[in-house]
Formats: C-alpha cells, structure tokens, sequence
C-alpha cells in the first residue's frame, strides 16, 4: 500500500528535491510527491475511464512502478510528466481492455444509470440552487462533448484544456511530435467548439 502524505498545492519542496531525497533513500519525500500528486492522477485518470474506484487503483499502481523503477528516472526531465506518463499510458490500456470485456461495460452502463439518484458531486453553499444546477448541467454537456471528440483528439484536449500541461510535456506522455499535438490540439478545440455552441446556446 502507497503512503500519501497531505501537502498543500504549493509544495513546500519542489519534485526536483523530493525525487533527489527519495533517490537517496529517503521514503517520506516519494510518500509527499505521492500526497501531492494523487487527487491529481486520479480525477485525470477518472475523466478517461469515467471509474474513480478504478482511477484509483490505477493511480496506486502507477505510483508502484514509480517506487519500482525510480532508478530509471531522468532527473533531467519533470516529475509530472514521467508520472502522468505512466497513469496515462495504464488508463488507455484499461479503455482497450474494456472493449474485450462485455461484462465491464455492462458495469459501466449500470452504473450511470444511477447517476442521477446520487447526491450532487460538486456542492458549492456559496450559490443559490439554481447557479449551483446550471453549473452541474453545463459540466456534464462539456464531459458529453469530450466524449465525441475522436480518440486521438480527445487526449491531447483532456491533457491540455483540463490538466492544464504544455505542448511539450503533452508530446513526452504521450510520444506524439510536437507538431502533430498542436494540430490536433487546434482540430480538437475546433471540433469541441462546433459541437458545444447548439448545446450551450
């Protein structure tokens, strides 16, 4: 079982000091660099396979292969992109192996059947209920939206537009040129922009 200390978003060591501490032995600093980045990992990985249970088990593996070949790491390149990295890669694999497996996505589809008897996901006190309802409803048209966006186009929009990464750490995790990510970027925002104005007007 990974150990996850709470950290605060700011960090108070860099990935660069923590990966060094942790390459020198010292398993509190992988335990913060774990802390920091799960909840990010996991909503990420969430919002491709649409399974927090599984993200999370997704994300716990993809921390293992961090502990297991940590040696492997190049301290020339950032923390968040070889980890991302890593979870992307685990997810997709997860979304291929779904496809061979009926019973998974029978699961999938029973449970978004209870979708609408759970409690909202995001509360928020400080709007009234009908903002607090408009903001729900305009999430799900913009998870409905990705979810039309052709594959290849869908994870460079996720990484980008949610996960907030640069076009070069786009193309690390994901292996893609430079060049080929920006256009697809573009093709993707362009498609994401086309589909949403009817929904949203």
């Amino acid at each position: 079982m990974i150990t996850r200390l709470k950290t605060s978003p700011s960090k108070e060591r860099k990935d660069s000091e923590l990966i060094a501490a942790f390459l020198g032995g010292d398993e509190g600093a992988f335990s913060e660099l774990v802390g920091y980045w799960w909840p990010r990992l996991v909503r990420y990985v969430d919002q491709m396979i649409h399974d927090t249970a599984r993200a999370e088990d997704l994300v716990q593996e993809a921390f293992l292969r961090v502990h297991r070949h940590r040696y492997n790491f190049d301290q020339s390149k950032k923390f968040s992109t070889w980890v991302y990295t890593i979870a992307h890669n685990l997810a997709r694999n997860e979304i291929r192996n779904r496809g061979r497996n009926p019973l998974v996505l029978f699961q999938a589809i029973r449970k978004d059947w209870d979708v609408e008897h759970r409690p909202l996901e995001w509360p928020d006190n400080t709007y009234r209920p009908d903002v607090l309802f408009r903001k729900r409803h305009l999430k799900k048209i913009v998870a409905q939206v990705i979810s039309l966006l052709p594959d290849h186009q869908r994870d460079i929009f996720k990484l980008r537009e949610m996960e907030g990464k640069t076009y070069e750490e786009i193309s690390d995790m994901t292996g893609i040129n430079l060049g080929t990510v920006k256009s697809r970027l573009n093709r993707a925002r362009n498609n994401f922009a086309q589909i949403i104005a009817p929904m949203v007007d």
